[in-house]
């Protein structure tokens, strides 16, 4: 059996694992299921309806699965969806969605330090680091592994993708391509992640070739159709550079220069 604080108020319709501790004036409110093993510090409060995964940490002031700030937001049933051994640190705050069945989803294994905000409808990989007061508008997606630094603020619907990296204090107004290095105010990039890309054993091939494409997309004169047509001519068949083609390819705001 999981240790609950007899302060701590939990709704009749809140369903908690075993082995779930709940300290001191935490809140659970209807429709949140808690998965196993999680702990709540104090202060904490979990709204619904959100389906929380197993071992996920909360500290204190921690405000989890509130209704959207979108101001079109008329009270419809929307949804939060988190997987397994995350922590949200102090004062992090995570909407549900907006439109009606619409769900905000962040994956397992991420640390989000104090007073990190993710809006409505996001999409947070996994093995993602927050640094404190790291900011999603609506509809952001961030694959997994990034990094993002402290202060960073990222405009609605843009794409940060996978082993990217954004400076302290950047802004983020259009995707941040994968495995590149993102930073100021507006951000420009900078440069392969090449630390990230060492830490995921990233072969010595696929980093070269990396280095290459960001050659290609951000030292020529070309424009993203050219650049997209280079890479594919010129870079070897590797998942990594068909992940960055791909991801420029799509992108509906276009990418960071």
């Amino acid at each position: 059996m999981g240790k609950i604080h007899p302060t701590a108020v939990i709704d009749a319709r809140a369903q908690i694992g075993s082995g779930c501790e709940v300290g001191p004036y935490c809140v659970v409110g209807p429709d949140v299921v808690l998965g196993d093993d999680c702990w709540l510090q104090h202060h904490v409060s979990l709204s619904g309806p959100s389906r929380i995964g197993a071992g996920n940490q909360f500290f204190s002031f921690a405000a989890i699965g509130q209704r959207t700030q979108d101001l079109k937001y008329a009270g419809e049933p929307t949804h939060l969806e988190i997987g397994d051994g995350n922590t949200f640190r102090e004062f992090v705050t995570v909407n549900r969605g907006t439109a009606p069945g619409a769900s905000t989803r962040i994956g397992s294994r991420n640390h989000f330090l104090a007073y990190c905000h993710i809006a409505h409808d996001c999409t947070v990989g996994s093995d993602v680091v927050f640094s404190n007061n790291g900011t999603l508008a609506g509809h952001v997606t961030v694959e997994d592994h990034v990094i993002l630094g402290g202060f960073t603020a990222v405009h609605q619907f843009c794409h940060i993708g996978k082993l990217a990296m954004t400076g302290g204090c950047s802004k983020i107004v259009q995707d941040v391509p994968p495995f590149m290095i993102a930073d100021g105010n507006p951000a420009r990039v900078r440069g392969i992640n090449k630390v990230g890309l060492e830490r995921h054993s990233i072969s010595a091939e696929a980093a070269r070739a990396l280095k290459e494409a960001y050659r290609i997309l951000y030292r020529g004169d070309l424009n993203v159709a050219q650049a997209i047509e280079q890479m594919r001519a010129q870079l070897p068949d590797l998942p990594e550079v068909e992940h960055v083609i791909g991801f420029v390819a799509q992108s509906a705001r276009g990418i960071i220069k």
